[in-house]
């Protein structure tokens, strides 16, 4: 949850940094670096002693764990610590790597990631300590020896990653910065408590097996999220950018192109699974617990309806607006747990807790549409036309002609194949003969043939016809 909480603020610092760097101001730049540094060193702090003092609570007769344990328990709760401590620190060097758009370095970080947890993994194997500790300490040596790896690279890559807090530290700024960052932990906050609250309420009436499908469905929805997710990565700070820089015409441009972009990159992963949902969960699990199939296929159909408007939150963001919205969204995200309580006092079934949570994503989509018409002046019709309805369009049409293999096959490994390979092609031609318009194909062919004259032209350079 921590983690969640920090992604937020770096989002936050690297709106900051982008619409600076849209400014072309660059004192203000070095301004926000060391601003954000104090703002997330202090904020380090008081996680710490929140952490610290609600330990104290825990280890003393909260937690049920045995008397032999507590010691491991115990130092492992200070590694986490530790670690978070150590993650909140790296978030202005994560916003500031963001902010320049050098996503290769997440991708070398991420690859370092992994391979120092395998090597972790394999050291606990044949650990001759106790395992659980042993685990506890690496993890956190490993959270900083990634934030020293962002230091080292971003103060030898960056001219605004210099820290001299006396002369370039802003309280204005950092007023401005902590109550930006306030309300956006406002709405996460709303959010994480809505969306890992639906457990608690599940176990309520339903019991660990229900909680177990519910588990599930998270693991899919979130490993499958993961090229959506790195492609608004890459787009945030350009929305930013344009933003500072007055370009209000680019900011909505890049929001209505990644809003449709982004949902059809997820339907290319989530269309052949939506279909044979039945046969990847059965394949993966074996034996599946009650309502896991219907779970998954609800939350990845409230996933894409969210992915056609998260541009637009980012681009709300960026014009700093965010008061009236965040209290809005806020609200309107804690409601569907009362409400599911509610149904299963009656005797509903656990799948309306989805049901809820799909209805709950339609009014916050509304919400969102009504904020970026008042904050940045959004045509709702033509955004609905081109990208709400265009999308829609093109998911009915791919999902109809996928599922043809069903009517005529059996379930098989074969099957499935054969699903995702007419779902991808069905989406490339629904995509560009629907989702797109004639603006945005008219750009695919000129890049296209841009890229084959630029390569046609290395390849004469390269061989000396050139």
């Amino acid at each position: 949850m921590l983690t969640f909480l920090n992604a937020s603020m770096t989002a936050a610092t690297q709106r900051f940094m982008s619409f600076a760097q849209g400014q072309g101001d660059e004192d203000r730049q070095h301004q926000i670096f060391n601003v954000s540094t104090v703002l997330h060193a202090v904020i380090a702090m008081l996680v710490l002693g929140l952490l610290e003092g609600v330990g104290l609570l825990l280890f003393d007769g909260v937690l049920k764990i045995e008397p032999a344990r507590m010691h491991a328990a115990w130092l492992v709760y200070q590694f986490a610590a530790i670690s978070t401590f150590f993650t909140i620190l790296a978030a202005p060097y994560d916003a500031v790597i963001n902010a320049h758009e050098h996503m290769m370095l997440f991708a070398v970080l991420g690859i370092i990631e992994a391979v120092l947890k395998l090597a972790i993994a394999l050291i606990i194997a044949d650990g001759p300590t106790d395992k659980l500790e042993l685990y506890g300490m690496l993890m956190a040596v490993l959270s900083i020896v990634l934030l020293l790896v962002r230091i080292a690279y971003c103060h030898r890559k960056y001219p605004e990653c210099k820290l001299a807090i006396r002369h370039h530290f802003s309280r204005p700024l950092f007023n401005e910065m902590t109550s930006f960052s306030g309300w956006s932990l406002l709405g996460t906050s709303a959010s994480m408590l809505s969306n890992y609250g639906q457990a608690l309420v599940l176990n309520m009436f339903f019991g660990a097996r229900v909680n177990a499908a519910q588990g599930i469905s998270s693991q899919v929805s979130g490993q499958l999220g993961v090229f959506a997710s790195a492609m608004l990565r890459a787009l945030n700070p350009l929305i930013a950018k344009s933003e500072g820089a007055g370009n209000r015409e680019l900011v909505m441009k890049a929001s209505a192109v990644g809003g449709k972009a982004s949902c059809f990159l997820l339907m290319i992963v989530y269309v052949p699974v939506l279909v044979e949902m039945q046969y990847v969960l059965e394949s993966w699990l074996k034996t599946l617990p009650p309502h896991t199939v219907v779970f998954c296929s609800l939350l990845l159909l409230r996933n894409l309806i969210e992915q056609l408007f998260v541009t637009l939150v980012a681009s709300i963001s960026a014009a700093g607006k965010i008061k009236f919205y965040q209290i809005s969204a806020s609200i309107l995200a804690l409601l569907p747990l009362p409400i599911s309580y509610f149904l299963f006092r009656v005797g509903f079934s656990p799948i309306f807790l989805y049901i809820t949570f799909l209805i709950y994503s339609i009014f916050a989509s509304t919400l969102i549409l009504f904020f970026s018409k008042k904050i940045l002046h959004l045509k709702i019709f033509d955004y609905m036309k081109n990208v709400v309805l265009r999308s829609i369009i093109s998911f009915s049409i791919v999902i109809g002609i996928s599922s043809i293999p069903l009517l005529i096959m059996d379930p098989s490994f074969f099957r499935f194949s054969i699903v995702s390979v007419t779902s991808t092609a069905s989406l490339i031609v629904s995509v560009w003969g629907i989702g797109l318009n004639q603006a945005e194909r008219q750009f695919i062919r000129t890049l296209g043939r841009t890229w084959l004259e630029r390569s046609v032209i290395t390849k004469g350079i390269k061989s000396g016809r050139v």
